[in-house]
């Protein structure tokens, strides 16, 4: 691990791997940040930067004293800290939480494009009646960990259902992680929930939405929505992949990058 500090003297750690553009890697609300371990091959050109993220470790000491209106600013922020900090003007790819967090930070932050997975917006109905992070701290508060993590899977992930949900989940590498983040993926929850997408986004950077046609219609819907907020960007749907796109799917996912970095 490598580490900087940001003038308001916060511990910015990440790891990096290889040389190159620098490529940030921001992961999900609920993914720790092995998710990027499967994707990083496929860009072996670039110089692959995950970052220790805010309420994922020890960057942050007071991070569960975030309030909701707090976390996307927070982790925006961070995220700008982050590019100043490496050498060159680099690439962000995010996934979900780290997707919105990526536009973003795009909009004061001077990066080369962004590159956004189903960035993690609830279209206007849904959001009114999102009760996600509601249903989760129950859960917590009985003490039922996992259960609390099992209503995200089962939501986003898998809102048509899978077979044999428990053996899936002891066969996905991450899923021990995931139950650990139990409580920031409720405090992410209550910031989407809040989160009102604007007319127009501010990022002035290229930008490539990507969603999956397997995933959460919602989230399809929202990934167009955000699409139409930039004012320079590309939308395209990877036809029989989830929300998990760019672990499930990371060949199909870097080819798409890489056509339209070089475009």
């Amino acid at each position: 691990m490598q580490s900087t500090h940001s003038p308001d003297g916060t511990d910015i750690v990440y790891e990096r791997h290889g040389d190159g553009q620098p490529l940030l890697l921001l992961h999900g609300g609920m993914a720790p940040r092995d998710y990027w371990t499967p994707v990083i091959p496929h860009f072996d050109e670039y110089a692959a930067v995950v970052p220790q993220r805010p309420g994922f470790g020890t960057c942050l000491d007071d991070a569960s004293e975030t309030g909701p209106g707090e976390v996307l600013d927070r982790e925006a922020r961070y995220v700008r800290e982050l590019a100043a900090a490496v050498d060159g003007d680099p690439i962000l790819l995010g996934h979900s939480f780290g997707a919105l967090t990526a536009v973003e930070a795009a909009t004061d932050a001077d990066v080369a494009a962004v590159l956004a997975y189903e960035p993690a917006v609830l279209p206007e109905d849904y959001r009114r009646m999102a009760d996600l992070s509601a249903r989760m701290q129950s859960l917590l508060d009985e003490g039922k960990r996992r259960e609390a993590v099992k209503r995200y899977i089962e939501q986003v992930l898998h809102p048509d259902g899978i077979d044999d949900l428990d053996a899936w989940l002891s066969a996905w590498p991450v899923w021990p992680g995931c139950v650990d983040l139990a409580e920031e993926v409720v405090r992410m929850n209550r910031a989407v929930e809040q989160y009102r997408l604007p007319d127009r986004l501010a990022a002035e950077a290229p930008v490539l939405v990507m969603s999956g046609t397997d995933g959460p219609d919602f989230l399809r819907e929202s990934a167009r929505a955000v699409h139409d907020a930039l004012p320079h960007s590309r939308l395209v749907e990877f036809d029989g992949v989830s929300h998990s796109g760019p672990s499930e799917a990371p060949a199909l996912v870097a080819a798409e990058v890489e056509a339209f970095l070089r475009s």
